[in-house]
């Protein structure tokens, strides 16, 4: 063979060695799915889904465990459990026919909810908040109310989808004695809460 048919060759053999390689070292996952021949029973053939249990199943051989095995661990468990059925050791063959979607790792990053907080806060403006925020929580994040907040007459005012506006009134005197609710309220985006000035004599 000559120095460029060798060359040509090598080329051609290369990617497959490099696939074949990769091949051995896979460990199969849940949702992978596999291609199954038996050489002596043509009817066992068939494509299988790794179950998110890890199992595949097969006549003659039942539910095998194929999550976390090489392909050829798969194929060499599927021979032995067939090998009863038949007069020599069955020729198996296990490839992989399609990978499982990947999920990302990452856990998405919550959306955060704006909130307005006007007048005697003591950081008033934008607040964002988590999902499910309360008002107390909205209230300590803008930092609380000043000395001269009307405490007996904090607003959250929210437009529904109807774009009526509702008024909801809470004595933050009380709630934080205890002795009223309102306070584990749960806020909803585009929440306004509204902290009026104290009257001369309040």
């Amino acid at each position: 063979m000559s120095i460029l048919r060798r060359l040509a060759v090598t080329l051609v053999l290369l990617p497959l060695l490099a696939v074949s390689s990769w091949a051995q070292d896979y460990r199969v996952r849940a949702g992978d799915v596999l291609q199954i021949e038996v050489l002596e029973d043509a009817t066992l053939n068939r494509t299988a889904i790794v179950l998110p249990d890890g199992q595949i199943s097969l006549p003659l051989a039942g539910s095998v465990r194929a999550a976390g095995r090489s392909l050829a661990e798969v194929q060499a468990d599927l021979a032995g459990r067939l090998a009863p059925n038949f007069a020599s050791a069955p020729t198996v063959y296990v490839t992989l026919s399609a990978l499982a979607e990947r999920v990302p790792s990452a856990p998405a990053t919550p959306r955060l909810s704006d909130i307005y907080v006007l007048g005697a806060a003591t950081t008033p403006g934008k607040v964002e908040v988590k999902p499910g925020a309360t008002l107390l929580q909205a209230l300590a994040q803008a930092g609380g109310v000043t000395p001269f907040a009307a405490k007996k007459r904090i607003q959250l005012r929210r437009v529904d989808k109807s774009g009526v506006e509702k008024v909801y009134k809470f004595d933050l005197d009380a709630i934080e004695r205890g002795e009223a609710g309102g306070g584990a309220t749960r806020l909803m985006s585009g929440d306004v809460i509204v902290i009026p000035q104290r009257k001369l004599f309040e």
